[in-house]
């Protein structure tokens, strides 16, 4: 995955790019070419593109990773107080807690609403197969986080016990 300073690089060697085209497109309407209104939208093409790659290079895109998490896929996400991620049924207690302080640091985001209460739920919950044809959805854990501090270290974690006593 890039890093905001490859971002970075990409940015100058776009603005680059982007003023050689702006400098073609200035000759081109002093030797009136043909393809003069072409190059026009070719180098503002090429400044919007600059412009995205500079905001990309300010903003972190590094996920975060702890030890001991596994691997989780988001099920549920209403954009702004409420997650659902799923994990597999062989999942550990100690697993789980890992798993849920890596999601509640990667699902963060300043742009949430966070409702009443300004607290992000992400819900931890995989599905078992008591028979054939029958799947049961089980939540394991929560965890509560605040939407408005980045590295909330004040973090609620749930884990249901009684539930890791249905698992397999």
């Amino acid at each position: 995955m890039p890093t905001t300073a490859d971002f970075l690089t990409f940015t100058q060697w776009s603005g680059i790019l982007t003023l050689a085209c702006g400098a073609l497109t200035i000759l081109g309407f002093v030797l009136q070419w043909g393809l003069r209104f072409r190059m026009v939208g070719a180098t503002g093409f090429l400044a919007v593109l600059t412009g995205g790659l500079f905001a990309l290079s300010l903003v972190p895109l590094t996920r975060t990773v702890i030890p001991g998490a596994i691997p989780y896929s988001l099920v549920y996400d209403n954009g702004g107080s409420q997650t659902v991620i799923a994990v597999p049924p062989q999942v550990t207690e100690s697993e789980l807690e890992a798993t849920l302080r890596q999601a509640a640091s990667n699902l963060y985001s300043y742009g949430r609403l966070g409702g009443v209460d300004n607290q992000l739920t992400i819900r931890a919950r995989t599905i078992l197969h008591p028979e054939p044809n029958v799947s049961l959805p089980l939540f394991l854990g929560q965890v509560k986080r605040s939407l408005s501090v980045r590295d909330d270290q004040q973090m609620l974690i749930d884990i249901y016990p009684e539930s890791f006593a249905q698992l397999p």
